[in-house]
């Protein structure tokens, strides 16, 4: 018998177990409703299926090292005889047979259970030899690991198409477990699918109405309900795939090799021009966790820019902070309307713009949501009425999402040449387009200017949040979020928390829930939406560049 090729038996009453020190994670394909298989096969071929599931289990951080496989007998006896052992991997089969032939291949044990299989891999040798184990069938094997205490993540390439199936697991606990990471849908052979890893949140399960959550009426997250976890523990190539990591990559590329630039605001930045970002809304909500971000900003702001009635909500402290991208108070509100000759004169050389100074607090002129509902109407102030002037672009975009969803000009504009002097900022993100297809809506939003600490983290929620939202009054689910960016910049200013801030390690973004009853787009209340599960890293400061 090899070195490799040791049997271990147990009667599977883990009860009799000692404490167990190793965690695990599965890998497995699965449809929407959790069916594995027919008749003790895959009922679908996914190539690319395979290959994802060869470089979940194989791949190590040390060469030295590799990774640990546990099936059942039958999962073990559908590999094709030529592909057994899996190769590059310890393979550990369950059995209550101790007289079966391949307990003498080599990189092959035995085990009568999991916790005999798990109590085994953390003993010498395979607490030194073993990296990562990963639990991969069959049927019972994952009833019983499927959202057990020591499974750490949870690894699915999901079915999206129907699938006759025989064979079913439990769904997972959405309770404590949450996405890391989603890719976008892919066909294959005429089969929908896509790849989901859930890591755990928890150190035990509690059911729904356990979840820790942020309500948008202002409640307070429940830090102590969670298991703080470190998530390098996931495969790299998964660990990876984070998408905060999108934004925390692209701040690291600026501050290292960005422009040296002068700006209006006479702080100086490092500037990078042309840049895109791709943030996937199906599973999750892009709020970023390397820092916090509180999320009744981008509600309020969000909900508020597109009010029909001109009031402090539209053009008020929310807006400002939100869709302006500027993190202020009220003081910083009256500080911005003194200087606003200052700013006017500079963005509109030869212009003296006096009316602006003599505007109230808040009153930031014909901005995004203006020209949103009331497109090419003359401004006066934010009390004014007007209902009926303009063209309603918001509208108008819906209406052509529900009847005319292949039309190409689904467009949102806040840019009006005509309009630039009388607002205090011309706007920086100015421009989006929506697409529909396969039940999805998606959003390509264009930024002339964005400034990466303060501004760009709001940016990315307010417009998912907006994708979200005309989604769901439009019968359709999120797709994605395609940020593009015309000058990216760090401010000087902001380049020392920002590095504090890429020292972070992401944590999942939260999900997004809507109330259903809620189906018109100027209904919406706050109390609408729950993001559950935030849990940033604390607030970094920074300051607003003026």
């Amino acid at each position: 018998m090899s070195e490799n090729s040791i049997a271990c038996h147990s009667n599977g009453n883990a009860d009799t177990q000692p404490p167990l020190h190793r965690t695990y994670q599965v890998v497995v394909a699965a449809t929407r409703d959790m069916g594995i298989g027919k008749d003790g096969k895959f009922p679908w071929k996914l190539p690319s299926d395979l290959i994802f599931f060869k470089e979940i289990t194989m791949t190590t951080s040390d060469p030295e090292k590799k990774n640990a496989v546990i099936m059942g007998r039958k999962t073990w006896e559908s590999i094709p005889p030529q592909f057994q052992p899996l190769p590059g991997r310890l393979n550990v089969i369950l059995t209550r047979s101790g007289s079966l032939v391949m307990a003498t291949a080599e990189n092959v044990i035995t085990c009568g259970s999991i916790p005999s299989a798990l109590k085994l891999l953390a003993e010498p040798p395979y607490n030194i030899l073993i990296e990562k184990v990963f639990m991969i069938g069959g049927g019972q094997i994952l009833g019983e690991a499927l959202n057990a205490p020591e499974c750490d993540a949870i690894h699915m390439t999901e079915i999206e198409s129907h699938m006759e199936c025989d064979t079913f697991i439990p769904p997972i606990d959405l309770s404590v477990y949450q996405p890391w990471y989603s890719s976008a849908p892919e066909v294959e052979n005429n089969i929908r699918y896509c790849f989901v890893t859930f890591v755990r949140l928890k150190t035990s399960t509690g059911g729904p109405n356990s979840i820790p959550e942020v309500r948008c009426n202002g409640s307070i997250l429940d830090f102590k309900k969670f298991k703080v976890l470190n998530f390098t523990f996931l495969p790299k190539i998964i660990f990876e795939k984070h998408e905060e990591f999108l934004y925390l990559k692209l701040v690291q590329d600026i501050i290292s090799n960005g422009n040296d630039k002068g700006d209006r605001t006479g702080t100086g930045t490092l500037s990078k021009f042309g840049c895109q970002m791709r943030f996937n809304l199906r599973k999750s909500f892009p709020l970023l966790t390397t820092k916090f971000l509180k999320p009744t900003l981008v509600i309020d702001a969000c909900y508020g820019s597109w009010c029909s009635c001109c009031t402090e909500g539209f053009f008020g402290e929310e807006l400002l902070k939100s869709f302006c991208g500027l993190l202020v108070d009220q003081p910083m509100l009256r500080f911005y309307k003194k200087k606003t000759f200052i700013y006017g004169t500079e963005m509109h050389p030869g212009n003296t713009l006096t009316g602006l100074a003599d505007r109230e607090d808040g009153d930031l002129g014909p901005v995004y949501g203006f020209q949103w509902r009331h497109f090419g109407a003359r401004y006066t102030n934010m009390h004014a009425d007007y209902t009926g002037q303009g063209f309603d672009q918001l509208l108008d975009a819906i209406d052509k999402i529900k009847n005319k969803p292949d039309d190409r000009r689904i467009i949102l504009s806040a840019w009006n040449p005509s309009d630039l002097k009388l607002m205090a900022l011309p706007p920086c993100h100015m421009f989006a387009q929506f697409y529909v297809a396969n039940g999805e809506l998606s959003c390509q939003m264009y930024q002339r200017s964005a400034d990466m600490g303060l501004g760009v983290p709001f940016n990315i929620a307010s417009y998912a949040l907006l994708t979200c939202m005309i989604a769901h009054v439009c019968g359709l689910v999120p797709g994605d979020l395609i940020h593009v960016i015309g000058d990216a910049h760090v401010y000087k200013t902001h380049i020392s928390p920002l590095q504090e801030q890429l020292k972070k390690i992401p944590k999942p973004f939260p999900i997004l829930k809507i109330n259903p009853q809620t189906k018109d787009i100027d209904s919406f209340m706050a109390a609408d939406f729950e993001l559950i599960n935030y849990e940033p890293h604390q607030k970094l400061e920074m300051k607003l560049a003026v």
